[in-house]
């Protein structure tokens, strides 16, 4: 246990998805570390070796000093290259090498945040480069591990835990960048209610208004007579929302209602990670 209990729940969110990683890839054979995931140019060895990577410098690990190839087309700004370091610098780890860094990492972060002691307000580096308070950090860590999870997942067709608890911290998480993918992004007049209906093993049912000013936020209400509704289940939500597929892609799988031109926009511009 932390000493701050509102650490705890992305403490015990981060144990159960990086545990069921762990338990996906132990026993895959060689190749099966190569397969293709849909985080682009990455394969199941990589995700991996980002999470690896990530965990090691929130443990204060130094960053690799590594040169990247230039062939690496799927990189396109400075931050994608700072991620990519931690990754190529390990493409040329055994199955073994990999399974045993990666037990290790856990092992160690795991007995860092039972032992805890630092206030959630402490501000700390993140492996994106960024400062942010010790709390965000590690719901950051327990989104993103739970979001690469289900990448594994996928990439092996493993499917499971969409409603663990690693599920419900990616739920808070992307539901925080609706009002500016809808307000500002998609460009939603004033005075507009958008609603997204979402079912699966999380279901919810979210309106974002836009006001007067053009500020968009996010509550739990029902709108009466929205401009939009978008209904769709929760792993299409949130392949939209991470950037897997394109919404043309996943068409069948979602449902509109209303302003159609709007709703396009809205989902030309669903992707709200980095």
């Amino acid at each position: 246990m932390t000493d701050h209990p509102s650490l705890q729940p992305y403490a015990d969110a981060w144990t159960h998805s990086i545990e069921a990683i762990s338990e996906l890839v132990t026993p895959l054979v060689e190749g099966e570390w190569n397969h293709a995931t849909e985080c682009p140019g990455w394969s199941v060895r990589d995700v991996v070796s980002h999470i690896i990577g990530s965990e090691c410098e929130m443990l204060g690990d130094p960053r690799p000093i590594h040169s990247l190839p230039r062939d690496l087309f799927h990189l396109k700004d400075d931050l994608s290259r700072r991620i990519e370091v931690q990754v190529d610098v390990r493409r040329c780890h055994t199955a073994p090498e990999m399974t045993s860094e990666l037990e290790y990492t856990i092992i160690r972060r795991s007995r860092q945040l039972r032992n805890e002691k630092r206030d959630p307000s402490t501000k700390v580096t993140t492996p994106l480069g960024v400062e942010m308070t010790l709390e965000r950090a590690l719901r950051t860590r327990a989104f993103d591990v739970w979001v690469h999870e289900q990448d594994l997942r996928r990439a092996l067709g493993k499917p499971g835990n969409l409603d663990s608890p690693g599920a419900y911290v990616a739920r808070d998480v992307l539901l925080e960048g609706l009002p500016k993918v809808v307000a500002k992004d998609a460009g939603a007049p004033p005075n507009t209610a958008v609603v997204f209906d979402v079912s699966g093993p999380v279901e919810f049912m979210r309106t974002v208004r836009v006001d007067g000013e053009g500020r968009g936020t996010v509550d739990g209400s029902v709108s009466l007579g929205p401009a939009v509704t978008v209904a769709t289940d929760w792993e299409t939500y949130l392949r939209l929302a991470c950037g897997r597929v394109r919404p043309s892609a996943v068409r069948d799988d979602v449902k509109i209602e209303g302003d159609r031109e709007l709703a396009d926009a809205i989902l030309a511009h669903f992707s709200v990670t980095p």
